[in-house]
């Protein structure tokens, strides 16, 4: 009874040594994505959004980002966050997700050569080197610190998850019932020919739903595999290697759902840049196991020509050839896919078009969804997308102006539905200053810079300047409405007056939406500089208002003119608010 509780308790240690190690490797990795994003998270945001149509170029952007972020899943979470926001077209999407796929190999070859040095000599240097840089370095220094910090527990978690994996030839010596019962299901899954390969698949497709990250199920595929969890390493070596194979083709499909599920509630576009990435890996498993048998015999021959010092360890050849042909099978495999599907991406972008059927425009306006929040955090590269809904914001705002403009110009002709329509567009700049709002809020409560801080404190101040700016240009709507309505008619001295002052802020609007995409000092000059015209038209035209009505003119209809100057100089500060916001978002 004694014994057996002992032994209960001890598979119970083991299995929480294990989880913690991954729990130490999968923090690591977070803190290594954050401080990467941080360091280089501009470049990498201008990377993919400022995309071509070149397939190639898109499947490098997308194999180095996802190199840098150590996850695939960011890396194509962040993708359909693009497509999403229009930045990138669904075919450009295509080609940044095969490279991603490319990318994530990386973590394959850091878990094989970890058998190769001591990795405390590695991940404690790392994180000593580090964490003064997070202490005491500001802003772009202390990012370096927490990227050094963030590799270092990786190497550190993957050295402890090694060591906490048991091997299965001591646990037959230390615990021969839990032994036993791990051979059993080991001996049950094998020696079913081509239902075992499917078996293992389907298991590495569960394992990485399961850890939300390929990384980590790579990290214990090959863990597993060196163990003996997947098979008698000295009896049949190639057979547990292609155990870990099929595995590795579970986890490419696996780690498509998260990107799947983050494009839940998205638009079109981005649904169809998510389906994109479940084809993509699905076709490429396919035609895998196809040809799986001798694939896998020729990625076992290469990692028998290594170099003698890789293959050659302490705990056997076998394993070390084990690990080392894990990884290159997944870099084979991922690259021959990209070698045979790139060709064929137009042929994609038709497929996964014909399956998400394009919806009305109407339902799809301008709802930010953030794509990190449940899934995985991209809260450093995820501002994108509000750039995008801003810059949407501003576009419908000078629309609204241009209708407005329009009302006025027409005054003998029925604009009833012309203005139910700038009430609409009036409602939609609320309901995005809603949706933007809790989205930049929701960015903000995630780990991002100094810099990105003070950039989403001058996007909360841009869009409600844009809310304010189309509430004022409403008013105007109404005032006008109540001047016909009233039958006040304006002298052309009045008309005349009204469009230079709209003329100005018409191209003070015009400076605040290009701001959006360039700001600079000449740009905050020429907008102060016709800010101060617009001020100094209302100034002249309300005095000579006020010297009309002295000289007995309609009170009622020169009040109605002074109260549309107003308005039109109030929608002018709001432009200029937005230009100064902007230029404080590009200094921070």
């Amino acid at each position: 009874m004694f014994v057996a509780t002992l032994s209960t308790w001890s598979v119970i240690g083991s299995v929480l040594q294990i989880l913690g190690s991954l729990g130490l490797f999968l923090f690591g990795m977070k803190v290594m994505s954050e401080g990467v994003q941080k360091v280089a998270g501009n470049r990498m945001r201008a990377a993919l959004s400022g995309m071509t149509g070149n397939r190639m170029s898109g499947v490098l952007t997308g194999f180095f980002t996802t190199t840098l972020v150590q996850s695939s899943s960011a890396t194509t979470v962040l993708v359909v966050s693009f497509v999403n926001a229009g930045l990138l077209t669904l075919i450009q999407s295509i080609g940044v997700i095969m490279g991603a796929n490319l990318g994530t190999t990386t973590t394959a070859w850091i878990v094989a050569l970890i058998g190769k040095f001591e990795v405390a000599k590695v991940a404690l240097p790392l994180i000593g080197m580090g964490l003064p840089l997070f202490f005491v370095g500001k802003d772009k220094g202390r990012n370096w610190g927490e990227m050094l910090i963030g590799f270092g527990l990786v190497f550190f978690g993957l050295g402890l998850l090694k060591d906490s994996v048991p091997d299965l030839r001591t646990m037959i010596a230390e615990q021969p019932e839990t032994a036993a019962m791990v051979q059993s299901i080991v001996e049950t899954i094998n020696g079913h020919g081509f239902a075992t390969i499917v078996m293992f698949l389907f298991a590495g497709f569960i394992l990485t739903l399961m850890v939300q990250s390929s990384s980590a199920a790579m990290a214990i595929t090959i863990t597993c595999a060196l163990n003996g969890w997947l098979g008698d390493i000295d009896a049949d070596p190639l057979g547990v290697m292609r155990n870990s194979a099929a595995i590795v083709l579970g986890e490419n499909i696996g780690t498509t759902v998260t990107a799947w599920l983050a494009s839940l509630g998205a638009n079109t576009h981005a649904k169809r840049a998510a389906r994109a990435h479940f084809s993509f890996n699905v076709i490429g498993v396919l035609w895998c196991l196809v040809v799986f048998y001798p694939f896998t015999t020729l990625v076992w021959a290469m990692a028998n020509q290594l170099p003698e010092a890789l293959r050659s360890a302490s705990e056997g050849m076998a394993k070390s050839e084990i690990a080392f042909a894990t990884a290159i099978f997944h870099t084979s495999f991922n690259l021959a896919n990209i070698c045979v599907l790139v060709w064929f991406v137009p042929q994609i972008g038709k497929l996964v078009s014909w399956w998400v059927k394009d919806q009305d425009e109407a339902v799809e306006t301008g709802k930010l969804q953030y794509m990190g929040s449940t899934f995985v955090d991209i809260g450093e590269l995820s501002l994108a997308e509000s750039d995008a809904s801003i810059r949407k914001m501003a576009r419908l705002t000078s629309d609204m102006f241009d209708g407005m403009v329009e009302v006025m110009g027409r005054p003998n002709e029925d604009l009833s539905q012309r203005v139910s329509a700038l009430k609409g567009m009036e409602d939609t700049c609320d309901g995005m200053l809603h949706d933007i709002t809790a989205y930049l809020i929701q960015c903000s409560t995630h780990e991002i810079g100094a810099g990105n801080a003070t950039r989403i404190t001058a996007m909360l101040r841009v869009v409600a300047e844009l809310e304010e700016a189309t509430d004022r240009i409403y008013r105007l709507v109404k005032v006008i409405e109540r001047k016909y309505r009233k039958g006040r008619d304006f002298t052309e001295i009045q008309h005349k007056d009204l469009t230079a002052i709209t003329m100005q802020v018409r191209a003070l609007l015009d400076v605040a939406c290009n701001s959006l995409v360039n700001v600079n000092g000449e740009v905050i000059e020429k907008a102060e500089m016709i800010e101060d015209r617009v001020d100094a038209l209302r100034k002249r035209n309300n005095k000579a208002a006020a010297l009309r009505m002295q000289q007995g003119a309609v009170v009622q209809t020169e009040m109605i003119f002074i109260d549309m100057n107003n308005h039109l100089e109030a929608v002018a500060n709001h432009a200029l608010n937005v230009v100064q916001a902007t230029r404080r978002e590009t200094a921070g």
